[in-house]
C-alpha cells in the first residue's frame, strides 16, 4: 500500500483590497519623499541666497572659508584629532566602567551599605555640578603640583582623567534610572530561584537596564565626543589646540571651521544611530497598541 506524499498548503492570496492599500501606501511614501526633497532645497537655496548676498558675505568667507588655508592646515589638525579619538576610546570605556560602579553602589540595600552610597551619592553630586572645564583646570594643573608621581605625564592622559571623573557620574545616573526601572518582581523571581543578590544584578536586572538606557547612553556619548576637544586648554596639541596653531599661523580663522567639520563628521553617525535605535525601542514597546 503506499501513501501519498503530504500536499503543500495552499498559498494565502491576498485580496484586490489590501492589494490596492499597499499600491496606495506606496504612492503616498513617493509623495512624501519627493515633498521632503523640494522643501528642503528650496529651504536650503533661499538660506544660501540671503548669506551671499548680506554686505559682509566676502569677508566673512575670505576669514572663514578660505579653501586654501583649509586644505594647508588640513594635516596638522588631522593629527590633532587623532589625538582626540584616542582620548575619545579610552575615556568611553572607563566612563562606562566607573559610571556602572557608581550605579551598582548607589542601589545597594541595608543600613551597612550607607557609608558607600552617601559616597557614591556625593560624587555625582560634586562633578554633576561642576563645570568640566573647571575640573580639567583642577585636575590638569591641581594633581601634577602635588608631586605625587615622579614623572610628568602627558596632558592628553590627564584630560582623560577629567573626562572620565565628570561623564562618568552622568553615566552612573542613566544607569540607575534604568536599574530602577526594571520591574521589583524580576528581582523577587531571581531570589525566589535562589540567585544571590550579585547573581541577580548581574544576569537579571543589569541586563534589562542597559537595554532600556542605551539610547541614553548613546546621547552621552555624543556629548563626550563634543566634549574631547576640550583637552586643549591643558595644552594639549589635538584637533582644537592645532586649528588654533594654524589660525595664528595664517590670520585667519578657517582652520577652527576645518576642525568643527571633523568633529561633526564624528558624531553624525552616532546621531543617526542613536536615533535609528530610539525609534526601534519606541516601535517594539507599542507593539499591540497605538499611543
Amino acid at each position: 500500500m503506499t501513501v501519498a506524499p503530504p500536499t503543500a498548503p495552499a498559498a494565502r492570496a491576498v485580496s484586490g483590497t489590501e492589494l490596492a492599500r499597499r499600491a496606495y501606501r506606496k504612492r503616498q511614501g513617493t509623495k512624501s519623499v519627493v515633498i521632503s526633497v523640494i522643501s528642503t532645497l528650496v529651504l536650503a537655496a533661499l538660506v544660501w541666497v540671503t548669506l551671499i548676498n548680506t554686505p559682509g558675505w566676502d569677508a566673512v568667507r575670505q576669514m572663514f572659508f578660505n579653501g586654501e588655508i583649509m586644505l594647508a592646515s588640513l594635516p596638522r589638525i588631522w593629527q590633532g584629532f587623532l589625538l582626540n579619538l584616542q582620548v575619545l576610546a579610552i575615556s568611553a570605556v572607563l566612563v562606562l566602567i566607573f559610571g556602572m560602579l557608581l550605579a551598582t553602589l548607589r542601589t545597594l540595600r541595608g543600613p551597612v551599605w550607607l557609608p558607600l552610597r552617601a559616597l557614591a551619592a556625593g560624587y555625582t553630586d560634586l562633578f554633576r555640578g561642576l563645570p568640566l572645564i573647571i575640573v580639567l583646570y583642577l585636575v590638569g594643573f591641581g594633581i601634577p603640583g602635588l608631586d605625587l608621581i615622579p614623572v610628568r605625564l602627558p596632558y592628553a592622559f590627564w584630560g582623560t582623567v577629567a573626562l572620565t571623573l565628570t561623564y562618568s557620574a552622568y553615566v552612573s545616573e542613566v544607569f540607575r534610572a534604568g536599574i530602577d526601572a526594571v520591574h521589583p518582581s524580576q528581582r523577587q523571581a531571581a531570589r525566589s530561584l535562589g540567585l544571590s543578590h550579585a547573581k541577580t544584578m548581574r544576569l537579571v536586572v543589569v541586563p534589562q537596564a542597559i537595554r532600556k538606557v542605551t539610547p541614553a547612553l548613546m546621547n552621552d556619548f555624543v556629548a563626550l565626543q563634543k566634549d574631547v576637544g576640550l583637552i586643549s586648554v591643558l595644552g594639549a596639541v589635538d584637533a582644537v589646540r592645532a586649528a588654533q596653531i594654524e589660525t595664528a599661523k595664517y590670520f585667519n580663522f578657517t582652520p577652527y571651521v576645518v576642525a568643527g567639520i571633523l568633529f561633526v563628521l564624528l558624531a553624525i553617525p552616532t546621531i543617526r544611530l542613536t536615533d535609528w535605535y530610539t525609534a526601534r525601542v519606541r516601535a517594539r514597546e507599542q507593539i499591540g497598541g497605538i499611543v
